[in-house]
C-alpha cells in the first residue's frame, strides 16, 4: 500500500458535504451492523457519527475482500486501491466518496492513528484466500466450482489470536479513541474485548465459514477433540463439536471480563454504549451455550426483543 504525498492545497469539505457523508455512513451502519448499531445509538451524536464512519470504512473493506466475482489477486489489488484512496483523502486530496469524507473527518476529530485504520484493511485481506490458477481462469464460466479453495486455517490459538487482533482487537482500539480514555491500561483491555467478540463470531459461524473454505478453529484444537476440519462444512451431528466449542467459548468468556474493567476507563458519556456492545455479544454467546452449541441447524442470533431489552437498559444508564 503506497504512501501519498501531501496535496499542495488541502481539501476541506463543506458542512453540507460532511452532513451528507455521515448520513450515508449512518445508513450503511443501520442496515448492516446488526449488533453494533444498538451500541452506537446511546452515544452522543458526534461520537455516534464517527463510529458510523469507521464502520462504513470497514464494511467497504469487507465487501471488497468477500467479493465472489473477483479473483483473490484482484480483490487484494482493489483493497490496496481503496486504502490508497483513503491515504490520499487523509493527506488532503479531494474526494467525493462519502465514506472517505466521513472517516477522514472522524480520524482527525478523534485523533485515530492512521495506522489503526490501515490495520483494519489488512485484517480483511487476511480473509482473501489463495486460489488455484485453474480457479482464476475458470471464474465465471460455471456455477459449479471444480477447483476448491485452499482453506484458511490457523495451526494454533496463537496464530488465531494474531488474526483476531487485526480484524477485531484493532476495532476495539479505534473505538476507545472515539469513546475517549486517559489511562493506557484501556488499550490491552480493548484488545482482549475484541478477541472475545471475534471468538463469539467464530463459534456462531463455524459451519457457514467452513462452507466458504474458512476454518478458524485452530488445527491443534481440532486434533485435540478429534474433529477433522474437512467435516465442519457437512457435519450432521452437532453434538460431536460441542466439547470443542465449549472449550473455545470459555476462552471468550474469560476475555469478556476485560470489558467489565474497560467500562470504567472510557469517558462517562461512552460507558452506556460500551455496556450495550459487551452485553449484546456476551448474551449471544450465552444463547449459544443455552442451545448446547447447536450452530449447525440454525443461525443463532439475538431477537429484536432481546436486543431492545439490552439497548433499553443502556439508554437508562445514559440518562442517569
Amino acid at each position: 500500500m503506497s504512501s501519498v504525498a501531501q496535496f499542495p492545497t488541502p481539501f476541506i469539505p463543506t458542512e453540507s458535504q460532511l452532513h451528507m457523508a455521515y448520513s450515508v455512513c449512518r445508513g450503511i451502519t443501520r442496515s448492516q451492523a446488526k449488533n453494533f448499531y444498538y451500541g452506537f445509538l446511546v452515544l452522543p451524536k458526534r461520537k455516534r457519527q464517527a463510529l458510523s464512519a469507521v464502520y462504513a470504512f470497514m464494511r467497504r473493506c469487507d465487501d471488497i475482500a468477500d467479493d465472489p466475482a473477483l479473483a483473490a489477486r484482484d480483490r487484494k489489488q482493489k483493497l490496496d486501491a481503496w486504502v490508497d484512496a483513503f491515504h490520499a483523502a487523509e493527506a488532503g486530496h479531494p474526494t467525493d466518496d462519502p465514506v472517505l469524507l466521513a472517516v477522514v473527518d472522524a480520524q482527525r476529530r478523534f485523533g485515530i492513528p492512521v495506522g489503526l485504520l490501515d490495520q483494519l484493511a489488512f485484517g480483511t485481506a487476511m480473509d482473501v484466500e489463495e486460489e488455484n490458477p485453474e480457479q482464476d481462469q475458470n471464474r465465471g464460466q460455471t456455477k459449479d466450482q471444480n477447483y476448491p479453495r485452499h482453506p484458511i486455517q490457523y495451526r494454533n490459538f496463537q496464530e488465531l489470536e494474531r488474526y483476531c487482533y487485526n480484524v477485531a482487537s484493532v476495532v476495539g482500539l479505534v473505538c476507545i479513541h472515539i469513546f475517549g480514555y486517559k489511562d493506557g491500561a484501556a488499550e490491552p483491555l480493548a484488545e482482549r474485548l475484541g478477541l472475545a467478540f471475534q471468538l463469539t463470531n467464530i463459534i456462531r459461524d463455524v459451519k457457514e465459514d467452513a462452507v466458504l473454505g474458512r476454518v478458524y478453529l485452530p488445527q491443534d484444537d481440532l486434533a485435540q477433540f478429534g474433529i477433522p476440519a474437512a467435516e465442519l462444512a457437512t457435519m450432521t451431528d452437532p453434538t460431536r463439536l460441542r466439547t470443542l466449542l465449549e472449550f473455545e467459548a470459555q476462552r471468550a468468556f474469560e476475555n469478556y471480563r476485560a470489558g467489565d474493567d474497560l467500562l470504567h476507563l472510557v469517558s462517562e458519556d461512552s460507558q452506556p454504549a460500551l455496556w450495550v456492545l459487551i452485553n449484546i455479544y456476551r448474551s449471544l454467546l450465552q444463547k449459544i451455550v443455552r442451545l448446547n452449541y447447536d450452530v449447525f441447524t440454525r443461525k443463532v442470533s439475538l431477537t429484536l426483543r432481546e436486543k431492545l431489552s439490552i439497548f433499553g437498559k443502556g439508554f437508562l444508564k445514559r440518562m442517569l
